[in-house]
């Protein structure tokens, strides 16, 4: 088999490179190692940057999410009953766009297929071969069966675990992470959310995030020990707590009802350098992971894409060979401002266990300092939207 871009992982980050490439008239080809439904069945966050929008656009997947998206035009932090309105829109002219991730893989998978994308599912075994030469390839497995693919470059868009960055030799990778002591029990119920935006808030109980997908489907989290499992959590005790931790006003309102899903995630920083081995090039998880909290998981691997998107068409279509080159530091420099706040958010928001009365009261100092400073409101709406590619 051959082809021009081996893409390795069959989610939102691969697609949407597979997707953009094919419009330019650039053949890849995708490998997964689990099956569509099982993709499609993954529940993640939906809070898009106008940066992952316009690139939605220039891949022609934009049509259901501008119909059913919800556009944000602010985003609200609680701290107690006291609440903050960070009028995003005000502040930077740009709006977020609320459109659930398990969407924007549909429309991808759909445009894929329906252009006649070559998707393999069910692959094991992917080894990448010969990524410091001109010729790479990708070998796997299927029902017993082994494939090779010859390409000009691969594209690692395979997540934390996936065989992409272990390719890199560890004299060449340093890998940086943070781990927080604490991680978010989440829920998706079939209930109307609790307000029209996003609630951050922060309470002496611990974090929790009221958001939503839908009219009538709404995904809340709650900040809970890493010790807990879901099962600790039945559904009336989880909106009991959920009740404490945001303001009364929202919570006299909350409608509780069936809760269909409910997962606990731990939150980690991590970042690995560089982005980029030979003809090798990491996106997304499998270069780096922010907490949840500033929404950027998703975001920050459309900007990967971006930057290997447009290196690629330089290669193919002008001859250039100069984005390919500087993947690595364009795409790693916007990585570590989206850790950063990504970083500052969680802290802002949460509580540690190990803090003292001094931390408590640092963190209660920088809420009331965003709370009448328009200049603190204004960076965070920046970083909010989505920092420039």
């Amino acid at each position: 088999m051959r082809t021009q871009v081996c893409i390795i992982g069959g989610g939102p980050s691969g697609l949407l490179l597979s997707q953009l490439l094919h419009r330019k008239g650039i053949d890849s080809v995708v490998l997964e190692r689990k099956t569509k439904e099982y993709v499609l069945g993954r529940i993640r966050a939906g809070v898009l940057e106008q940066g992952l929008v316009d690139l939605m656009r220039q891949a022609g997947v934009a049509a259901r999410m501008e119909s059913e998206g919800y556009v944000h035009d602010g985003t609200q932090i609680s701290c107690g009953d006291a609440l903050i309105r960070i009028d995003i829109k005000a502040l930077t002219g740009k709006p977020v766009v609320v459109y659930g991730q398990t969407e924007v893989t549909r429309d991808l998978y759909a445009a894929r297929e329906n252009s006649g994308g070559q998707i393999e599912f069910n692959v094991e075994g992917v080894t990448i071969h010969d990524a410091r030469t001109d010729a790479p390839s990708v070998t796997f497995v299927r029902d017993g069966t082994h494939h090779r693919i010859d390409c000009d470059f691969v594209a690692g868009c395979d997540g934390f675990h996936g065989v992409s960055r272990k390719t890199i030799p560890d004299d060449v990778r340093r890998d940086y992470e943070k781990v927080y002591p604490f991680g978010w029990l989440g829920v998706l119920s079939q209930t109307p959310p609790v307000d029209h935006e996003l609630i951050y808030a922060a309470s002496e109980r611990g974090f929790a995030l009221a958001s939503m997908r839908n009219s009538n489907l709404s995904r809340y989290y709650i900040q809970v020990p890493l010790s807990h499992r879901p099962d600790d959590w039945p559904d009336q005790t989880f909106w009991g707590e959920f009740k404490k931790r945001i303001p009364q006003g929202h919570a006299a309102r909350l409608i509780t009802g069936p809760i269909i899903e409910k997962s606990i995630a731990p939150l980690r920083s991590f970042v690995t350098e560089p982005m980029r081995w030979g003809r090798l090039f990491l996106c997304g998880d499998a270069a780096h992971i922010v907490p949840p909290t500033g929404a950027k998981g998703l975001n920050t691997a459309a900007s990967d894409v971006h930057y290997l998107y447009q290196g690629l068409c330089q290669h193919y279509l002008e001859g250039s060979d100069d984005g390919i080159v500087a993947y690595s530091d364009k795409a790693l420099a916007r990585i570590w401002k989206a850790e950063r706040f990504s970083w500052w958010m969680t802290n802002l928001l949460h509580r540690f266990p190990e803090w003292s009365d001094f931390d408590l009261k640092m963190q209660q100092a920088e809420i009331d300092f965003l709370r009448s400073n328009e200049a603190a409101q204004r960076a965070l709406a920046e970083n909010y939207v989505g920092l420039p590619y």
